[in-house]
């Protein structure tokens, strides 16, 4: 009951939106079909055809898987942070379609997470004020408590604190 009370003050609506990357998914396609031609000369057509759709098809389910992760990895941070007092207004796509990546609007700024949404080697990457980070999404989801309260000392706490000139 008390995190849905700060997820109402903090004007987030607890959703973060889907952020399917068309650039990657250009790619898969791309690849799928240098990869379906060299069956051309040895299955013919009909085979070539096969593999193409074969290989479409799984590079787009690891990219949905991936953008999966990377999703409740930032849905994870966000809701740990809005718990430790950060003041979360909302959380955004960064990009219509061409990047998986998110916005975090804070009071004291904008916090990118995003990263490579390929379920093997899905990245994370983190960026504030400038200053970002990349990791393996399977090691910061395992370590997502650390994490998140590293990235709110950071981003929250030292963020917050008057600058000194």
């Amino acid at each position: 009951m008390q995190l849905e009370q700060a997820t109402q003050e903090s004007g987030w609506s607890g959703t973060i939106p889907s952020a399917i990357d068309v650039r990657l998914l250009g790619l898969v396609v791309i690849t799928a079909g240098l990869a379906a031609s060299v069956n051309v000369p040895y299955g013919g057509l009909p085979v070539a055809v096969a593999a193409f759709v074969v290989l479409v098809g799984g590079g787009v389910v690891v990219h949905v898987l991936g953008e999966r992760k990377l999703r409740r990895i930032t849905d994870g941070l966000v809701e740990r942070w809005i718990a430790a007092g950060g003041e979360i207004d909302d959380v955004t796509r960064s990009a219509d379609g061409m990047r998986t990546e998110w916005t975090v609007h804070t009071s004291g700024g904008e916090i990118t997470v995003g990263g490579i949404a390929l379920v093997p080697i899905a990245k994370l990457s983190v960026e504030w004020q400038g200053v970002g980070d990349t990791m393996d999404a399977s090691e910061a989801e395992a370590n997502l408590d650390a994490l998140a309260d590293s990235l709110y000392e950071e981003c929250f706490e030292i963020g917050s604190a008057p600058q000194r000139s």
